[in-house]
């Protein structure tokens, strides 16, 4: 099974974040940075990421007050949190605002990436039915997706961009948008990347079906119609 898993990392000491995101995104995860608790606060309410690696000493709101208002806000995303306090009435303090899970500083990556990926397999809290737009198919568990029943082959990435579509049918998604669904933050390219991707997609899902269900919105972006 293909799955790709966006990770947050809530972490103040630049280097460090920087080497745990390149570790993650070297491994194949997606990973965003924050350096802040207040900046955790609104990316983990825009994104919809598989789980948090939260740091405890931040500047400003610390690492237990962010987990604290991410629950309180509705967040539900699993939570590690990444500390250098290694007391236990730390770690109580941790779980009991919220997090899942408990990571001590220094630590072995492999560690923190077995510890994410086993959080990241944790049954969501929203809806990951079988997403069905017309005759087109998509299971976002096993990145299968079918037309009129037949199978298409299409690679993690084309999955990805597909699953922004489907997840939003009938709306016109400027190439922003799509970037932001199908990569993390740290993807700079501003090319015609997803002009690219989106003929891949048509020569997959519309032209062999005889249908044209992706659209160009001229001056706008893109649009798969519902039906």
């Amino acid at each position: 099974m293909i799955c790709t898993v966006r990770v947050l990392v809530v972490e103040d000491e630049v280097p460090l974040a920087r080497l745990i995101r390149e570790g993650l995104t070297g491994d194949g995860l997606l990973a965003d940075v924050a350096i802040r608790g207040e900046d955790a606060l609104w990316m983990a309410g825009a994104t919809a990421y598989d789980v948090i690696c939260l740091d405890v000493n931040l500047p400003g709101i610390d690492g237990f007050e962010t987990c604290r208002r991410l629950r309180e806000e509705g967040v539900t995303t699993p939570i590690l949190m990444l500390t250098a306090r290694d007391a236990v009435d730390d770690r109580i303090a941790g779980l009991d605002t919220g997090a899942d899970d408990y990571l001590v500083k220094p630590f072995d990556f492999g560690e923190l990436l077995a510890r994410l990926r086993a959080l990241s397999r944790r049954p969501p809290v929203v809806d990951d039915a079988v997403l069905t737009v017309g005759d087109l198919t998509l299971d976002p568990a096993t990145h299968q997706v079918q037309r009129r029943g037949t199978h298409i082959d299409l690679s993690v990435k084309e999955v990805q961009i597909l699953e922004v579509f489907m997840r939003r049918p009938g709306e016109v998604l400027s190439r922003l948008q799509v970037l932001e669904g199908a990569w993390d933050s740290g993807y700079e390219n501003r090319s015609n990347v997803i002009d690219v991707y989106i003929r891949y997609l048509r020569e997959k899902i519309d032209r062999p079906f005889g249908v044209e269900t992706l659209e160009t919105v001229r001056g706008a972006g893109y649009r798969l119609r519902p039906g």
